[in-house]
């Protein structure tokens, strides 16, 4: 075990679970929607970032050109932010008020999403392309360039989030939304299409992690593959204080080296780096029932 590579690969896993997190972060804090559709939004952005690169016609051995790639990026993007306001439209809105209904309900979606994706592959996996070739090494750690965009990505993607939250007027009727909802209606805010526009954003950014994530580790899309990404985003939006971004980022690279030293210290028990996150998000709530950073919707 060295601990450059822990450093390295600790602060890669971080980044990228930090956008993976953020997303579940945004739309509880916005709207107090636990959204348990977010995996499976996760594997659908890697589902369908496959499919649409396969028919633009990107092929691994006869045309494995990754000119094509950012555009399925951005339709497998906009397809999932989509489904994301169907799944707000369908699900959520008429029981807002009802916490545990709509936790309920978008459990019920999830297992839909995951239906669907059976029927339309047949069961498949899926192959994800690489983002790009190659290697680079980082404080002596050798690091795929896939690995190092997916976390500078997600670096990028997460801040201009929190700047668009924070500067933005969007952004601050979200948080005038998100500290009271009736006043916000009374001031004119239209809660139902903010609502709409929080869910979307939350579905994209859930999507560009699935698609991350996958592209620069597994490279393949498969059934369930949304168990560990959820459990992993519950366990850093409790850890950094529901409705708190910026918790959302410390708790993530928290996360992420509590995993990295797991995979190190014990290679064949890299089965347990999940477990290792939940009893990381136990252990600082027996000292902060309310997180690291306390207050229930923070979106800052």
């Amino acid at each position: 075990m060295l601990i450059e590579d822990i450093i390295v690969y600790g602060a890669l896993s971080g980044a990228t679970l930090a956008l993976l997190a953020v997303g579940f972060t945004l739309i509880y804090g916005v709207a107090e929607v636990v959204n348990m559709s977010h995996g499976p939004l996760y594997m659908l952005g890697a589902y369908m970032f496959s499919a649409f690169a396969t028919s633009l016609g990107y092929h691994p051995t006869e045309n494995p050109s990754t000119s094509i790639l950012p555009q399925a990026i951005i339709l497998a993007v906009i397809f999932v932010g989509i489904v994301g306001i169907i799944i707000y439209v369908l699900f959520i809105h008429s029981i807002l008020e009802d916490v545990l209904a709509v936790l309920v309900t978008t459990v019920g979606a999830a297992l839909i999403i995951q239906q669907l994706i059976i029927n339309t592959f047949g069961g498949r996996d899926l192959v994800v392309p690489y983002l790009t070739s190659g290697s680079i090494e980082v404080l002596g750690t050798t690091v795929t360039y896939s690995r190092l965009l997916a976390a500078v990505v997600s670096l990028c993607l997460f801040f201009g989030l929190w700047i668009f939250i924070t500067k933005s007027k969007i952004g601050g009727a979200m948080r005038a939304a998100a500290q009271d909802r009736e006043v916000a209606m009374l001031m004119g805010i239209n809660t139902m299409k903010l609502y709409m526009l929080t869910m979307a954003i939350s579905a994209s950014l859930a999507a560009i992690a699935g698609i991350l994530i996958t592209a620069s580790t597994t490279h393949v899309a498969y059934q369930l593959m949304w168990f560990h990404p959820l459990a992993l985003s519950f366990a850093v939006v409790i850890l950094g204080g529901l409705g708190s971004i910026k918790g959302t980022f410390i708790a993530a690279f928290i996360v992420g080296y509590a995993e990295t030293v797991v995979a190190y210290s014990l290679p064949e028990g890299s089965y347990l780096k999940g477990a290792v996150a939940l009893a990381v998000m136990v252990a600082v709530l027996v000292i902060r029932p309310k997180g690291l950073f306390g207050k229930r919707i923070e979106l800052e």
